[in-house]
């Protein structure tokens, strides 16, 4: 499992960006940070110097040994008003993600396959398909269920999802029933109102994967899918809600949000909460 922070791009840079030094997602995370330690808090600085942002991440581990709290700030130290992409990019792998069993639940609407050739012609997802919920039309004309994660022996693809409009809520949560164990995030549907799901199951045989690898992304953010800045801002919305989030000049934005990893015996339908304090799954 992993967790990096994607700012403040979401993909690919345009060329000129690229040539300019803006890496693959963002400076954020490839930045050094600066570290404080204190009891069971954690607070991370890093400054992105082509960005003109900082980003300060504080982590608290909760009592109850179940939780974790995250803050992000991101300030603009610039004079002018910047629109910035910002994900939180979880991965789940091996062992806890295994072929065919593991279960996922997101409470989501409006849905839509990446529309590129993302898995490289060999992928099974339709390119550009829109649909609703996580049945994700098949090019073979049938459907991939992604409350369980598929049991083909190769396979690969990106999809972006909506939150439920109509929660202020948002949350994922899988589930291994090797293990009976939940692992998930909990967050403001107001501060992130999307969730890409990248899936990579041996299909890569270029760098860094290799054909070797089994991997799954549930990355939620401000950016409904990947995409040079300049396409970000274009594109304006999908599906009636924005694809851009805007740090004003001399100014921060705040966020807070936590994840939970506990033992359960059924994947839960729901998750909530009051106060990122304590998780109810029902």
């Amino acid at each position: 499992m992993g967790h990096s922070v994607c700012l403040d791009t979401y993909g690919s840079p345009s060329e000129e960006e690229f040539l300019a030094g803006i890496p693959v997602h963002g400076e954020g995370s490839v930045t050094p940070y600066a570290i404080t330690n204190e009891a069971s808090r954690i607070t991370l600085t890093g400054v992105l110097p082509l960005a003109q942002l900082i980003l300060t991440r504080r982590i608290h581990l909760a009592d109850n040994g179940v939780l974790i709290h995250f803050e992000e700030s991101v300030s603009n130290v610039s004079y002018s008003d910047r629109p910035i992409a910002w994900t939180q990019h979880v991965v789940i792998g091996p062992p806890f993600l295994e072929l065919g069993k593991t279960e996922f639940r997101i409470p989501v609407t409006r849905s839509k396959v990446f529309e590129g050739d993302f898995a490289n012609g060999r992928g099974f997802q339709k390119p550009g398909a829109e649909f609703d919920g996580l049945l994700c039309p098949r090019i073979d004309a049938g459907f991939t269920d992604f409350r369980v994660f598929p049991n083909e022996s190769a396979s690969g693809g990106f999809t972006t999802h909506l939150l439920d409009p109509s929660e202020n809520r948002a949350f994922f949560v899988s589930w291994s029933p090797t293990a009976k164990l939940a692992f998930g995030y909990a967050w403001m549907r107001q501060d992130f109102p999307w969730l890409c799901r990248w899936e990579e199951n041996h299909l890569r045989s270029d760098p860094p994967w290799n054909g070797k690898t089994l991997a799954c992304g549930l990355e939620f953010g401000v950016s409904p899918t990947l995409g040079s800045r300049r396409k970000m801002v274009t594109r304006g919305t999908q599906f009636g809600v924005p694809c851009v989030r805007w740090v004003p000049a001399r100014s921060s934005i705040k966020v807070k949000y936590c994840a939970f990893i506990c033992p359960l015996e059924r994947i839960p339908e729901r998750v909530t909460w009051d106060g990122f304090d304590s998780i109810v799954f029902a």
